[in-house]
């Protein structure tokens, strides 16, 4: 029974996601992406979110809920996601491996949540020396669960498993297909690494014409006093500056971080000219902006590299910058709302990590007040500098 629930959800979200081109359509201008992509109410929730014991208990309840989830998602077989994700293989010791990283994060985690349970919370629990343990203490407070959160529950449950389906495809896929779903290497990034509660905020594809979503996208970071890492793409930072001027352009990004997008919007593990493209865009940056706000981080397009490409990047004194928390800000499919509800709650399962968000969609600059307020101060909020220092 367990089993043919995972795959009813899978199938779901399979079957609107369009496999073969929704990574191709990610930022594309006019892009639908998948109709089925996990969104949840984090209001069904009771209790506060914007201090560290409101946020450690709807942690701990998340990081429980979401076990069983990823449980029974991960006992799918070979055949039932290669039906669900319309892919022609799997790549089993890839998902093995990601199974077992989201197991030991989710862990880590429930343990950081619970250094300061209080006597009595449903939520708490004793020793848990192993993930069996915590999916143990998990079925018995989802079958008990108090009456006035059985609505919420239901609702992230199926939250949670449409984004391990999500996860797992990529998993499936990786390295044929290279994603943010696994690093190749030390030499790159993506968030899993941090300190606990502690966040990186990131955008993508910019800059937008003169007067654009950049700027409003800026200003709302000026107003929230938060700093963030505009990973640029090289043509639209030229034609910028083609069209107003480099001291504009210093001004603009001022108290900011900026780092590579490469020169298009391209996959850089198909493309012959991908070296090119990531020097021609360092150039650019340097004669461009002071070094003060130029960070050496490359993400590339789609999370798409190469997997012998670390001899590159360490001869260009570059990281490979991904994520580990993706908005889905991009998909017309999804709201602000669904921005707010969707990052709230990973957050409150991975506890910390990079936010990916695009400063050449409207989402982010309402989106992320209303995530700032929720939170207020049971999360940081890290400086864009210390992003190409983490270790």
């Amino acid at each position: 029974m367990c089993c043919k629930i995972s795959l009813r959800y899978v199938l779901q979200f399979a079957a609107a996601l369009c496999l073969a081109s929704s990574v191709s359509v990610h930022t594309a201008a006019g892009s639908v992406g998948p109709a089925v992509v996990a969104k949840a109410d984090y209001h069904l929730w009771p209790g506060r979110l914007d201090t560290a014991g409101g946020f450690d208990r709807a942690s701990r309840a998340a990081i429980l809920e979401y076990s069983l989830a990823l449980q029974e998602m991960g006992e799918l077989s070979d055949a039932d996601m290669l039906a669900a994700f319309h892919i022609r293989s799997v790549d089993r010791a890839s998902v093995k491996k990601w199974l077992g990283k989201e197991r030991k994060l989710l862990l880590l985690n429930y343990r950081l949540a619970s250094e300061d349970c209080a006597d009595g919370d449903w939520t708490c629990t004793g020793n848990v020396p192993a993930f069996e343990d915590l999916l143990q203490k998990a079925r018995k407070t989802s079958l008990g669960m108090p009456r006035n959160l059985v609505a919420w529950r239901d609702n992230f449950d199926g939250f949670a498993r449409t984004y391990v389906a999500e996860q797992l495809r990529l998993a499936a896929l990786f390295p044929k297909v290279s994603s943010e779903i696994e690093l190749f290497g030390d030499d790159e990034l993506n968030g899993d690494a941090l300190d606990d509660r502690k966040f990186f905020l990131t955008f993508d594809d910019g800059p937008t014409a003169v007067g654009g979503l950049t700027e409003s996208t800026l200003g709302m970071l000026r107003d929230s006093n938060k700093s963030a890492v505009f990973f640029v793409l090289g043509t639209r930072l030229q034609d910028r500056l083609d069209k107003s001027s480099a001291a504009a352009l210093v001004a603009l990004y001022k108290n900011q971080c900026v780092g590579s997008h490469g020169w298009k919007h391209k996959s850089h593990a198909k493309w012959d000219k991908w070296q090119e493209s990531i020097k021609r865009t360092e150039v650019l940056l340097k004669t461009t902006l002071p070094p003060d706000v130029v960070v050496p981080l490359f993400r590339p397009p789609y999370g798409q590299r190469r997997d012998d490409s670390g001899v590159f990047f360490r001869a260009q004194s570059l990281r490979v910058a991904l994520w580990n928390l993706d908005s889905q800000d991009w998909n017309h499919h999804v709201d602000a709302d669904d921005v707010v509800n969707r990052m709230i709650e990973l957050m409150l399962i991975k506890r910390h990590g990079v936010l990916l968000f695009h400063d050449v969609h409207p989402k982010a600059r309402v989106a992320l007040p209303a995530i700032f307020k929720a939170l207020g101060n049971a999360v940081e909020w890290e400086d864009c500098h210390s992003l190409a220092a983490m270790q």
